[in-house]
């Protein structure tokens, strides 16, 4: 596999050194960048008419990671030329989040065959239901197709997002891009890094992604007691304090799950995730160290042995509430998943609306609030 990441200008549309392509069947260029693209997609298609034929899959951010610096207002762009494996790309509108699992099944369907290694997913990140999206892949894909991705991101406005359909940039759909044959690796790693605190309390009443009680008490005035003076701030102070759920109390998988919105009235909750009854849910809190680490804790279960040789890229997709809550030290976690892959590898990603990827093995899961990882090489 040859592999090449650069960046280009967003605001502006120069020149793209291409070159022929070997086999475009066998060629993937990936890019992020920021929402104002939607406006002005210029760039976006000068960079993609460099590699006619090719693949192409992409969306917006809230940020964008280029090695180990984070960049606003670019676009990051990774080509990748396969020996052997082979890609194709495919899509599904999404009327509006209600339709988001059957966009799903249908998108999966476009790609599914027996050859079928991996999926990487670029979604729309504020007109569809994340967790129906999962749901609706995870009734396609099998478990032995490693399937990873994250929402598109708008900064921190959450007003509009894109995704890369037909080589320009468009909203209101879920894109996807398939790997074929035995030859391409895929590896990845989600983890978030929060502190657990205070007991947990089963979830009693919600309704998809709100929550209303636990352990039959109003779920906003048990938020708001646990925050103490900081529950002035909401929800902008709720980025802090996200809540990890899990189905039953002996579950090892947690999901993490970002507030959104708050209601008074109801005394309830709006997670970017469903909230089940009958899930235990408990409060967790930032520290800074610790998510640090976590982000280093993705990259070495994303590091697959045996790759060190081989070109490889890492597609690092963060949530937008760690940005926002390691300011800063954003730049930290970024480094720590640097300095963890194998010598050589690239990394380009984006800040995101959520992460999708596998807890640990099998189907995928929505995640709030973590670093998740893929990496992208070839068997020789």
């Amino acid at each position: 596999m040859k592999l090449s990441t650069f960046t280009y200008p967003a605001s502006h549309q120069i020149p793209v050194a291409s070159r022929p392509l070997a086999d475009p069947a066998r060629t993937l260029v990936i890019l992020f960048g920021p929402s104002l693209l939607l406006d002005t997609p210029g760039p976006v298609q000068t960079v993609l008419a460099a590699y006619p034929g090719a693949a192409a899959i992409g969306c917006s951010s809230s940020g964008e990671i280029f090695g180990t610096r984070i960049q606003d207002d670019t676009l990051v762009v990774g080509l990748l030329e396969f020996d052997s494996t082979t890609v194709r790309t495919a899509s599904a509108h999404v009327a509006d989040p209600g339709h988001s699992f059957d966009a799903a099944q249908a998108l999966a369907g476009q790609l599914m065959d027996p050859a079928l290694r991996g999926v990487l997913v670029l979604s729309d990140g504020l007109g569809v239901n994340g967790s129906e999206l999962i749901r609706g892949l995870n009734a396609v894909l099998p478990a032995r197709v490693v399937t990873s991705g994250g929402l598109a991101g708008d900064g921190d406005r959450f007003k509009r997002t894109w995704v890369v359909k037909d080589g320009r940039p468009v909203s209101g759909y879920v894109t996807a891009v398939g790997f074929y044959g035995s030859a391409v690796r895929l590896t990845h790693g989600s983890k978030g890094g929060w502190d657990l605190f205070g007991p947990e309390r089963l979830i009693t009443r919600s309704q998809g992604n709100v929550l209303y009680e636990l352990n039959r008490k109003p779920a906003l005035q048990l938020y708001k007691e646990y925050l103490g003076g900081l529950a002035g701030g909401l929800p902008g102070a709720a980025l802090h304090f996200p809540l990890a759920i899990r189905h039953t109390q002996q579950d090892a998988k947690r999901l993490v799950r970002t507030i959104l919105a708050i209601d008074e009235t109801a005394q309830s909750l709006t997670f970017a995730g469903d909230m089940p009854e009958g899930a235990y849910a408990q409060f967790m809190r930032a520290n800074f160290d610790r998510l640090i680490q976590g982000a280093s804790d993705a990259a070495t279960l994303a590091a697959a042995p045996g790759t060190a040789s081989a070109p490889t890229l890492s597609l690092a997709i963060s949530c937008v509430g760690r940005r926002i809550v390691l300011g800063e030290r954003t730049e930290e976690e970024v480094e720590a998943v640097f300095d963890v892959l194998p010598e050589g590898a690239q990394q380009i990603g984006f800040y995101s609306y959520g992460e999708i990827s596998p807890y640990s093995t099998g189907q995928c899961d929505l995640h709030n609030q973590t670093m998740t990882l893929t990496t992208i090489s070839e068997a020789a």
